[in-house]
């Protein structure tokens, strides 16, 4: 007989509760059990220490019978320190195609692309407008100096004028 340490339902319509029974792999999940050694109540926090609880011994003495945990109770036992839990193997399956990932580096070097015009055109706008503040300034200083010019001139008429 296969042994099986696992979860069985019970509760209410939209409030489970589990019972941590140990039953033969083939009777149904709900169905007849050996031995309950614990519960497992979702709905309570997780730091809650009435979430999960069962009976050490007990589930020592059917591991040693030879009886397997489910995943879900394995975990279970691995936080309460019983049975260590290897890490599973999961092959990266969420990787992209060949197409897709061909797809995404075409369009990071094209937003590369369109980041290096836009600081190309942004250096180039920069330049210009020191040019133009530049082409400013030195209008703005020849327009002061033909002012000045202008003035002398026109004083320089007043002055023969008056002689």
């Amino acid at each position: 007989m296969s042994l099986k340490i696992r979860l069985a339902r019970a509760g209410a319509k939209k409030r489970p509760f589990y019972r941590i029974v140990v039953a033969d792999s083939r009777s149904p999940r709900d169905g007849r059990y050996i031995e309950k050694i614990g519960t497992y109540n979702p709905l309570l926090p997780r730091d809650s220490g009435e979430r999960v609880q069962f009976s050490e011994d007990r589930v020592k003495h059917w591991l040693e019978v030879g009886a397997r945990p489910t995943d879900r109770v394995h975990r279970f036992l691995d936080a309460a320190g019983i049975l260590k839990r290897e890490a599973r193997n999961n092959p990266q399956k969420a990787q992209w195609g060949k197409k897709r990932t061909e797809r995404e580096e075409e369009r990071k070097a094209a937003e590369a692309e369109a980041a290096e015009a836009a600081a190309a055109a942004e250096e180039e706008a920069k330049s210009a407008a020191e040019t133009a503040a530049d082409d400013a300034a030195a209008a703005e200083e020849e327009a002061s100096v033909e002012a000045e010019d202008q003035a002398a001139v026109e004083a320089a008429d007043e002055a023969e004028k008056a002689e």
